[in-house]
């Protein structure tokens, strides 16, 4: 049964510390999940974490670590001496291991290597190290089971279990040859029922086997991953040997990452931040795009301006100025958003991308003529006929110049490999203001000056 966090619970484990009873921790908290450790640990102070952390063993605590949010791990891991992050990552996958010391400095990670007592964990994590973290090499992890072509089934079972010993997640056995070339993968089943001498090229499949290369972006092992719906990935390098597996949590964590950093991005924030980040930091992130969006008011202020005339002439037509800037940005928006969706699922084919902008177009035509025959309506009512076709061939434009940059301008920032996330928010709008605005009142320049 799911663990949850009481109030209760807090307040209870909060007098424990100050009592120091740590029999009741121990019984009460170290029984728990790791990840509910975790998640308790992350409600506590930083003084009470450290405390309930160091009375966990090695191998808990650096499971606890590794769930942990990113604030709260760094503060534990700077109480912590090489000695002991060693000691704790030598227990821990090596893609998490390598994952806690890449935040660390060149000489820390040297330092904390050269504390290891496993040699050849030490060297995995180093070539892990090796690897862009944005890609299949930064993902995978080293520990895996693996048989070789001709080996009888005794001697693989016997292999198996001694390499079993370092993986928590048994999910495949891959097939090498003598060169640790991938071959293909073998049943468990068919290994279990088969007769001690008959040999693993007899009972593994070679057929349709799945593999993503070292170089392969993590955009591209997630999509790999969902189209065959896998829950592990071999990765081979350019010679087509296996070097390591890439297991499903790894990559949910990976879209997870990307998707608050989409988020961030569509809302106007250049750079990750973490909750308890300082306040220069903050405004620091936000401040680029609050610029941008300053750029813009000032360029629609100059729009606004240069029709100056027309609207002494018609005052009627301010009216209307909120309505037309916020409908193209919402249509923009959603036009952004349904492409970068398109893009993070890995349609770049060039068919698929006039196709929707092709689609984009035709929806942002129908809801205008939809929404430009309700608001003739309103704006006759309100201020005549004039102002009425106005605002509502205004809209009609409005709406299907903004489904149109909405399409192309993520498609552009993606071909100059510039997050398309960036389109969803603050830089679409900002754009489609200043471009209904001119719009608006060119059409209602226009309009007005044939109907003298």
């Amino acid at each position: 049964m799911q663990f949850k966090i009481t109030k209760e619970f807090i307040e209870i484990l909060n007098s424990k510390i100050e009592e120091k009873d740590n029999q009741w921790i121990l019984e009460n908290v170290f029984e728990l999940h790791h990840a509910d450790i975790a998640d308790v640990l992350d409600e506590l102070s930083t003084e009470n974490a450290k405390y309930v952390y160091y009375l966990g063993g090695d191998e808990v605590q650096g499971d606890i670590l590794m769930d942990l949010q990113e604030e709260n791990r760094e503060s534990l891991i700077d109480t912590l001496s090489t000695k002991e992050i060693a000691d704790q990552i030598e227990n821990l996958d090596s893609d998490d291991a390598a994952d806690i010391l890449g935040e660390f400095s060149e000489d820390k990670i040297q330092e904390v290597i050269s504390q290891m007592d496993d040699d050849e964990a030490a060297e995995d994590i180093v070539d892990l190290l090796n690897y862009d973290e944005d890609t299949a090499g930064g993902l995978m992890q080293k520990e895996f089971l693996v048989v070789q072509l001709n080996w009888p089934v005794n001697k693989a079972i016997m292999q198996l279990r001694k390499q079993a010993e370092d993986v928590e997640r048994v999910m495949n056995i891959f097939v090498v040859d003598e060169g640790e070339h991938l071959l293909g993968v073998l049943s468990l089943k068919r290994l279990l029922i088969a007769n001690s001498s008959t040999k693993i090229a007899e009972l593994y499949n070679s057929k349709n086997i799945i593999s993503v290369k070292t170089s392969d972006s993590s955009e591209q092992v997630s999509n790999v991953m969902e189209k065959y719906d896998l829950v592990s990935v071999p990765v081979v390098d350019y010679q087509n040997k296996l070097v390591g597996r890439i297991t499903i949590d790894d990559v949910v964590d990976y879209l997870k990452e990307e998707a608050d950093k989409d988020f961030q991005l569509a809302t106007g924030i250049s750079d990750p931040l973490k909750s308890d980040a300082g306040i220069w930091k903050i405004s620091k992130a936000r401040l680029p795009w609050l610029i941008i969006g300053l750029a813009g008011g000032i360029l629609g202020a100059q729009v606004i301006s240069g029709f100056e005339v027309s609207i002494f002439e018609h005052p009627e037509l301010a009216f209307f100025i909120p309505l037309i800037t916020a409908m193209g940005g919402n249509v923009g928006v959603q036009s952004s958003a349904i492409v970068v969706q398109s893009l993070a699922r890995g349609d770049q084919n060039m068919g698929g991308i006039l196709g929707k902008i092709w689609k984009e177009t035709l929806v942002g035509m129908l809801n205008g003529i939809l929404l430009s025959l309700i608001i003739l309506g309103i704006g006759t009512a309100f201020g005549g006929f004039d102002i009425g076709l106005v605002v509502s061939t205004s809209l009609f434009t409005v709406i299907v110049v903004a489904a149109i940059f909405g399409t192309f301008i993520p498609l552009l920032l993606n071909k100059y490999k510039i997050d398309p996330a960036l389109a969803t928010g603050p830089f679409i709008t900002t754009l489609n203001d200043v471009v209904g605005l001119f719009i608006y009142f060119s059409i209602g320049l226009f309009i007005f000056s044939l109907l003298k």
